[in-house]
């Protein structure tokens, strides 16, 4: 399937966020996928994974994460300083600014004649929280959260009551979950404790660990793992494909 890209720019309570849509070159109405990205915002490994799930008939949605903190079009580096400054982004930025970037994104798709109502959330590293913060939205119906950093702890600012996982009980749809075994930022027992939550929560998800390291998704990385990213695209598809068409 061919697809086009495009750059909006949506204002919040917070700023102009650069927003960058890939989705089948078409006039049908599809099912859209809000994709966060890992904290140096769309970089080639995140539009690459953007574009392939574009590919399989999705209008995915890609904001920049941290647009109130950097000029617009920032993509930090895949090194020293990009790390340093994402992180520095990651801690700085309050976590109800998740909450109304996500609202603006919901309201833009409603505008679209190219969208058919249905929407859910996928994301890697600090963007797998975000696609579970995306899922505190009402609209948003399934969500694939790929190694999400900071569930299991408090790093980024929130209000009391505010932390993502004290908000569990208001996802009110799917979520699938996925894990490395060797991923050294989301120890085993932060996973187990995540995993008690879910279950006591009660909220429908799936739980997957593998035996892989952080960012295993991201090609390029010397801990990519294509076996495992298939893995993970084809459970991500068949979710979607069974939640969205609906």
């Amino acid at each position: 399937m061919l697809i086009q890209s495009h750059t909006v720019d949506l204002a919040t309570p917070t700023g102009t966020m650069r927003t960058y849509i890939h989705r089948p070159a078409n006039d049908k109405k599809v099912p859209a996928i809000l994709f966060y990205s890992e904290i140096f915002q769309q970089t080639g490994p995140i539009e690459r994974a953007a574009a392939y799930m574009a590919g399989q008939g999705y209008a995915v949605i890609v904001p920049e994460v941290f647009h109130e903190l950097n000029p617009i079009g920032t993509v930090l580096g895949y090194d020293d300083a990009g790390r340093e400054k994402g992180n520095a982004d990651k801690e700085a930025k309050d976590a109800q600014s998740y909450d109304t970037d996500n609202r603006a994104l919901v309201e833009y798709l409603e505008q679209q004649d190219w969208y058919n109502g249905n929407v859910g959330a996928m994301g890697y590293c600090i963007g797998g929280h975000l696609a579970f913060r995306a899922a505190l939205q009402p609209e948003v119906k399934a969500t694939a959260c790929f190694y999400a950093t900071d569930l299991h702890k408090q790093v980024i600012p929130n209000q009391p009551g505010q932390h993502s996982m004290e908000r569990i009980k208001e996802v009110q749809g799917e979520l699938m979950m996925v894990w490395g075994k060797q991923d050294t930022h989301i120890p085993g027992e932060g996973r187990a404790l995540l995993y008690k939550q879910f279950n006591e929560a009660e909220v429908n998800f799936t739980w997957h660990e593998f035996n892989g390291q952080h960012g295993f998704m991201r090609d390029g990385d010397p801990r990519y793992d294509p076996e495992l990213v298939a893995i993970g695209y084809q459970m991500s598809i068949q979710m979607f494909s069974r939640t969205l068409s609906k």
